[in-house]
């Protein structure tokens, strides 16, 4: 059973019951269950603290019994670059290269690169997707942006009528997992660099939502560089007890499909809710 259809199972038994402790109990119950977990971790220094992040993941995850596979981007020298070359077979049009046709062509032909296959094939099996990277300007290093880019291929991630509620990976979880430079004043809606949600809707809203996952509150390390030993250490406690208690973890809130008319603008009347979307009436 998938991961976010679980958590779905257990707000239908808080609802009948009326009870916020008994859905904390059935979320707990629910991601105690085995899961299979692909960590996608982008950062060149194994020993950085996003190393560490994600080592403690495999840790606390394996030891709960839940399957962990990790892609490491820059281990294993993944190109972010799209192009002719992550096509095999045919081109769907030789005399010009349309990004989307050829990788909608490539995922029915079965023609996609076989790097690009062996990540898909990780990312299909899995229950449970986390992204671990270091946000630099503003956004991904390149190479996880390369690997949305290839990985997302139309055909694969999305096609036409199957993106947000009906995405082709709808009923699985993602979680963003990341650090940052500046401190989580910087960060805050007031602050100089606004709202962290707002840094990464593009992640949160425009891949995993989009591509039908539904995507928990992300875990934030803010300037680990900055705060000495000590405070690095209960950073990475604060993570543990994240990973351990999944099921108290709350999802992003986007609106469905219903809230939007065939303009595909929130409906007068709607209040925006996701803490990026605004209303204007």
């Amino acid at each position: 059973m998938a991961l976010a259809l679980r958590s779905r199972e257990a707000e239908r038994l808080s609802a009948r019951s009326g009870s916020l402790f008994l859905l904390v109990k059935a979320l707990n119950r629910f991601f105690a269950a085995i899961m299979k977990v692909l960590i996608v971790y982008a950062h060149p220094e194994p020993s950085s603290f996003n190393g560490s992040m994600k080592d403690l993941a495999v840790k606390v995850l394996t030891s709960q019994g839940h399957d962990v596979q990790v892609s490491d981007l820059y281990a294993i020298g993944w190109n972010p670059v799209t192009g002719p070359h992550d096509f095999t077979g045919g081109r769907s049009d030789p005399d010009r290269l349309s990004i989307a046709r050829e990788q909608t062509h490539a995922m029915e032909h079965g023609t996609i690169a076989p790097e690009i296959k062996a990540e898909q094939d990780k990312l299909l099996q899995a229950d449970f997707l986390i992204l671990q990277f270091p946000i630099w300007w503003f956004g991904p290093p390149a190479i996880l942006k390369g690997w949305f880019d290839r990985v997302f291929a139309r055909g694969f991630a999305y096609h036409t009528g199957r993106k947000y509620d009906t995405g082709m990976f709808k009923n699985k979880l993602a979680m963003v997992a990341t650090t940052t430079g500046t401190s989580a004043q910087t960060y805050a809606p007031d602050g100089i660099d606004g709202s962290l949600l707002t840094v990464l809707w593009p992640i949160h809203n425009g891949l995993l939502r989009y591509a039908g996952f539904d995507v928990l509150a992300p875990f934030v390390a803010h300037m680990p560089g900055k705060i000495g030993e000590a405070g690095r250490a209960e950073q990475l406690a604060s993570y543990e007890r994240r990973l351990e208690t999944l099921g108290d973890t709350p999802r992003l809130y986007f609106h469905p499909a219903e809230d939007y008319g065939a303009d595909e603008r929130l409906k007068p009347g709607v209040l925006a809710r996701s803490g990026v979307q605004r209303n204007v009436w």
